[in-house]
């Protein structure tokens, strides 16, 4: 496919190397020449300086070549008018970053429908819900959903004071409640996917697969458990800060912003409902975090705009004993220095956008066989989980799950037909008009044929 991306900071870079890895022909543009540079010895790009609200700018990209237009800006203006001049002048489908509160509301919609956008995307929105989820279960150091939130896959660190130490699968199995499939384990470096007789050690990272009405009760049974709290602080008052706080207060948790800019602080304090409480002044002060009741609290998130700053008082706040600790990252390579600090519960604006844009592109190459629903990064992206829509007749359909023959390095974790979500075991098979939920490692996945030999 041919794919231009228009705008290039941190978000715009994701999607590049998303993009670069999926093997498809890419045109970057941005209106910053140094911007432009960087990009042309990092990426294996056509990188183009200038604007993309020229039409002989976008001419000179071929955008009427295009299969996949997608800006992502700082201004949600230049996005909405580049999509709209791009798919005028013969792009097939188009994505705009929107994140201005005022354009995520009924007006939306209208926009979407008036300037034929085929997506709009909003970082700071998919953030504060992925944020949301994982405060809702602390458990957890991430949960993806898929099915509608039918089906969730937990990502949970084992502790040395977790009763599965040093226990199988099989024998969890066994004891659990509830049923459930991991997909994957991260072990230090290495990734597994892994099968019965894999035993569990302490510090490992398991992503497990069980229905969303279980999650609570499966984590408990399994010794994760771990309470909801009422009282969350968090670190600067950015857009994705004020998202969290009216999902948070709307579910009638106590929430403190602490920001250090006066003005941005009068500017929040007037969108945020009167339950959440804004402070002036800097996060980092230990003073001021003790005066607000970080002992008390039940989750710190640190929400600034710099990595370092977030994952120094996210190490604070582990050693002052909070719950929990989420800690915003927006650089890849910091990610794994938080991890060793024993900050496992990071974000990533840019993991989110890149994920949503590589299924969007993933399922417009799909063949009628199957079509790629939603798909999620693991384990630091050496795994990906990816939910199928299976359209029509193949080799996998009706057979049961025992009799496939699976290559190596994929797991079937998920089946949903109709309203009815199954933890599939050797007896299950897939129908058509199902939705199939399936676990990769080490490859990239296009079509649910493509996981047997």
């Amino acid at each position: 496919m041919k794919v231009i991306v228009v705008g290039c900071g941190k978000i715009g870079k994701a999607i590049l190397e998303s993009m670069q890895e999926e093997r498809h022909d890419i045109v970057a543009i941005d209106n910053d020449p140094q911007v432009i540079e960087q990009i042309t010895n990092t990426f294996d790009v056509m990188a183009i300086y200038g604007s993309a609200t020229s039409t002989e700018m976008l001419n000179q990209a071929e955008v009427s070549k295009t299969d996949l237009f997608i800006a992502v800006t700082e201004s949600d203006e230049v996005n909405m008018l580049s999509c709209f001049l791009a798919k005028r002048m013969g792009a097939k489908y188009t994505v705009a970053r929107i994140r201005e509160t005022e354009y995520n509301d009924d007006s939306l919609q209208i926009l979407k429908k008036e300037l034929d956008l085929s997506m709009s995307l909003n970082p700071e929105l998919l953030t504060a819900q992925a944020l949301y989820d994982i405060l809702k279960l602390p458990s957890a150091v991430n949960v993806d959903n898929f099915a509608g939130k039918m089906v969730q896959l937990l990502e949970i660190v084992v502790h040395d004071d977790s009763p599965i130490v040093n226990k199988t699968l099989q024998d969890i199995r066994k004891k659990s409640s509830v049923p459930f499939v991991a997909c994957v384990v991260q072990r230090d470096d290495q990734v597994y996917i892994p099968t019965g007789t894999f035993q569990l050690q302490v510090e490992d990272k398991v992503a497990f697969m069980v229905k969303r009405s279980d999650s609570h009760k499966f984590v408990k049974g399994a010794g994760f458990a771990q309470k909801q709290g009422h009282d969350v602080i968090i670190m600067g008052g950015s857009t994705v800060a004020c998202y969290l706080a009216k999902l948070l207060a709307s579910n009638g948790l106590n929430v403190k912003i602490i920001e250090k800019d006066e003005e941005k602080c009068a500017v929040i304090a007037e969108k945020l409902p009167s339950s959440t409480t804004v402070i002036c002044g800097d996060g980092t002060n230990q003073d001021l975090l003790w005066e607000e009741g970080i002992r008390q609290t039940s989750a710190f998130v640190a929400l600034t705009g710099n990595d370092e700053e977030n994952i120094l008082m996210s190490f604070y706040c582990n050693s002052e004993r909070v719950p929990k600790v989420i800690t915003k990252v927006s650089h890849q390579n910091m990610i794994s220095l938080a991890e060793k600090l024993g900050l496992y519960t990071t974000v990533c604006p840019q993991k989110f956008v890149a994920n949503t844009l590589t299924r969007y592109a993933r399922a417009l190459d799909n063949s009628l066989a199957s079509k790629v629903e939603t798909m999620y990064n693991l384990m630091d992206g050496k795994a990906e989980a990816l939910e199928f829509a299976v359209l029509s007749d193949s080799a996998i359909i009706g057979v049961p799950l025992k009799d496939l023959n699976l290559k190596p390095n994929f797991i079937i974790a998920g089946i949903i037909r109709g309203r009815e979500t199954i933890i599939p075991q050797g007896s299950d098979s897939i129908n058509i008009g199902d939705r199939v939920i399936v676990v990769a490692m080490g490859s990239h996945l296009y079509d649910l044929s493509e996981i047997v030999r």
